[in-house]
């Protein structure tokens, strides 16, 4: 049985980790780089590393930064944020990145998705959604884009089908209603996306307890967890959280 991973993600501003809830009301949390490398020595199994405000602001990777992170850890390390042009994916690779998240910038230009998975391979290219409950689309989700800031007219079961199509091969799947809030993943936007597309959904949004992960891994279907407040405030260790996970059941790495 394939192993289910679990997966720190760093949201970075102004070259700090931050965090806020539902993406409002960030606080500084500390230096992305000696956060990696305290996580990758807790046994985590991958970095996600957000740039949350380059979308927003029109420029590119801190590509510094991705360097001295990827420095410190040698586990798959994803980054994602104001990633628009096969040269940012191109130079994100070089500074240490094994996999790029492509969020706003995919939604702007699709064949990007489709340029990067044809020169770097689709296990390098991951599609990065934002969704938020919403009665009017057929799915009852709607995609946002520059940090959920900004509302689309895609559907997100329909763009997830899209983008896998163009060749993403990965969805993080982050739902703004549960981000940060620590009360639980959303199960049925997970399983409904994890159901209907052949690559790994990663569940974002909602991480608390290591009961929320054994659930949405479990009953959301998904291929891995993201988490980030719990373990940034000191609740839960990556290995504690693992542990908990293997005494239920799910197949983690030990």
């Amino acid at each position: 049985m394939l192993k289910k991973r679990i997966i720190v993600c760093l949201d970075v501003k102004d070259g700090r980790t931050t965090k806020g809830v539902k993406f409002q009301n960030n606080i500084d949390i500390g230096d992305p780089v000696e956060m990696a490398a305290e996580y990758y020595r807790q046994g985590v199994d991958e970095l996600v590393f957000y740039d949350i405000i380059a979308s927003a602001r029109g420029r590119g990777p801190i590509l510094d930064l991705i360097s001295r992170v990827a420095s410190e850890v040698f586990i798959p390390f994803c980054v994602g944020g104001g990633i628009g042009s096969i040269e940012d994916i191109r130079s994100t690779i070089l500074a240490g990145a094994e996999k790029i998240s492509l969020n706003s910038q995919a939604v702007k230009n699709p064949g990007l998705i489709t340029e990067g998975a044809r020169i770097f391979g689709n296990q390098c290219i991951v599609l990065g959604m934002d969704a938020a409950r919403d009665q009017e689309m057929p799915s009852g989700y709607r995609v946002y884009i520059n940090g959920g800031r900004v509302k689309t007219e895609l559907d997100a079961l329909a763009w997830a089908k899209k983008a896998v199509e163009l060749g993403a091969g990965e969805i993080v799947l982050n739902s703004i209603d549960a981000d940060g809030t620590k009360n639980g993943y959303e199960i049925n936007l997970t399983r409904m996306i994890a159901e209907n597309v052949d690559v790994p959904v990663i569940a974002s949004g909602g991480g608390g307890t290591p009961q929320h992960l054994a659930d949405v891994l479990k009953d959301g279907k998904a291929d891995a967890a993201l988490i980030a407040s719990m373990v940034h405030n000191g609740s839960y260790t990556v290995g504690g959280i693992k542990k908990e996970l293997d005494a239920k059941g799910i197949p983690v790495r030990l």
